[in-house]
């Protein structure tokens, strides 16, 4: 009993002997966050500055050649499984409703905006066989 009572006085001497307050391990420094922020912690670069050069530099627009290489970029994966899909198993004509709800107020007296909702005519998709024809005769 008075091992244990030993072990765990020295234990937590031990423990308490390797603590540090907030300010000793990590300083506030002179600044706050809000100084530093708007800028005022009086260095020689301003802030402002290189935030605005990186914004320049980060913003500008494509030149013709970088069009180019991006139209020519999405016209290179041209052969996806879901274009694969989609000329073997071409999907079935499934004309669609589409109706708008107007703005209404809820049951709670809550504003719902005015939406577009799509309804199929029919309730399951419908696919053609492989050479089966789907244009109209």
């Amino acid at each position: 009993m008075k091992m244990k009572i030993i072990v765990l006085f020295l234990a937590s001497a031990f423990l308490t002997g390797c603590t540090t307050n907030k300010e000793e391990l990590m300083p506030s420094g002179e600044y706050n966050m809000m100084e530093i922020w708007q800028g005022k912690t009086g260095e020689r670069v301003s802030t402002k500055h290189v935030t605005q050069q990186a914004r320049n530099d980060l913003s500008r627009s494509l030149t013709d050649k970088e069009q180019a290489q991006q139209i020519s970029l999405s016209e290179s994966y041209s052969r996806t499984q879901e274009t694969e899909l989609s000329q073997q198993f071409p999907r079935l004509p499934n004309p669609d409703m589409v109706m708008y709800v107007f703005p209404h107020l809820s049951q709670g007296n809550l504003p719902v905006p005015g939406y577009s909702t799509v309804f199929p005519f029919y309730y399951q998709v419908q696919y053609a066989m492989p050479g089966e024809r789907t244009e109209a005769l």
